[in-house]
């Protein structure tokens, strides 16, 4: 198969798909590489790097989607790259076809096989595309926290850490997955109070096994919700709200109790979801203020680490992306079922549940498309 690796042009994204080792892994497998020119620099890698282990350098993105069966990316398809698009070509990344309509649009309209990191899932029911990028964004809010949390950001100008003779800085995180746990791991030992809620004890008895003593661990219910919300000085959300859902977690009047200036780092960026008045920003313009609260919901995060990011999610998708390859993307999808879980369009059908029922649109399932 020939795979072509995507130089990216989102907004400020420095990551890129594959790591020069991981090209070697399909050079080895008999399969053909391209590398657009300069898509791995924002993470450390030249093209001399690929070339090196085997792969070829394409001077276009025109050149890369026109070569390739298999596009192989970070992010989501921008409307800049939807020309490039074609009947039977196949990609893999972070698609987030719910939230971007047009993208899906174009993907059914073309005939592209699409296949999203974020709904890929494992035997126990997690997303193990989602995880390595979940704890650098996890730690990755909060040092955006120590930013906007100082006067020269707009912030009101306070120390998440521990400072004798001075109060202690309270720190609420919603969810005790992957992502809140990052942040609790860094808060902490900062020395801030940090209070996690989660509705899973499982997870909340894990984390009191993993974490310092300065970790309150609560369950998540509407009262100790709002008794966090009253006190804290930073509050991030770590917690993926089911995109049909129209309620949320903390409404735009709970915003009213917090104290004023406090900050929201909301670092699963669904918009108008878990917080109702999230929506999603970007690098260059990260902050915004909403009943006298500012909020950051860089959608993004990882990219500001796009050296570590991209090794770690490269580890992640690379297993998946070597089965389409040596298999065949449909003989691939019928004999994973965890990787099928992430089919989001098949030659013109809507295969994902999830952004069926948030566009209100017909979707089919992925076993009924592949006849299976």
């Amino acid at each position: 198969m020939i795979i072509g690796i995507a130089k990216e042009i989102k907004n400020n994204e420095y990551r890129v798909a594959c790591t020069p080792n991981g090209v070697k892994e399909f050079i080895k497998r008999g399969h053909t590489v391209l590398v657009e020119k300069d898509a791995g620099l924002g993470s450390g890698f030249s093209d001399k790097d690929y070339i090196g282990q085997g792969a070829k350098i394409v001077a276009t993105t025109e050149e890369l989607y026109e070569k390739s069966e298999l596009i192989y990316k970070v992010k989501e398809i921008l409307p800049e790259e939807y020309k490039y698009l074609r009947e039977g070509l196949i990609v893999f990344t972070y698609i987030h076809s719910n939230a971007h309509r047009d993208q899906t649009d174009i993907l059914l309209e073309k005939n592209v096989i699409s296949i999203a990191y974020e709904d890929v899932n494992d035997k126990d029911g997690e997303f193990p595309l989602l995880k390595p990028m979940s704890e650098i964004a996890g730690k990755g809010g909060f040092i955006a926290a120590l930013n906007f949390c100082q006067s020269i950001h707009g912030g009101k100008g306070l120390l998440l850490a521990r400072v004798h003779g001075v109060r202690t800085p309270e720190v609420t995180i919603i969810g005790a997955g992957n992502a809140g746990l990052g942040a609790a791991e860094l808060a902490s030992s900062f020395g801030n109070k940090v209070t996690i809620l989660d509705i899973d004890t499982n997870k909340l008895e894990y984390a009191k096994n993993i974490l310092p003593s300065n970790v309150e661990l609560l369950y998540s219910d509407e009262q100790n919700l709002i008794d966090c919300l009253k006190r804290t000085d930073v509050l991030i959300n770590c917690i993926l709200w089911p995109k049909w859902r129209t309620d949320h977690l903390v409404s735009r009047q709970m915003l009213k109790i917090m104290k004023p200036k406090s900050l929201i780092v909301d670092v699963s960026c669904d918009d108008n979801g878990a917080i109702e008045t999230s929506r999603s920003t970007s690098h260059d313009n990260p902050i915004y203020v909403e009943e006298g609260i500012t909020h950051y919901v860089v959608d993004n995060i990882p990219a500001a680490f796009p050296q570590t990011s991209t090794y770690s999610l490269c580890n992640a998708t690379l297993p998946f992306a070597l089965q389409i390859a040596d298999k065949g993307v449909e003989k691939a999808l019928v004999e994973n079922k965890y990787l099928r879980r992430g089919l989001t369009t098949w030659n013109g059908k809507l295969t994902l549940e999830e952004t069926g029922k948030k566009q209100n649109r017909p979707y089919t399932t992925p076993e009924k498309v592949l006849g299976i």
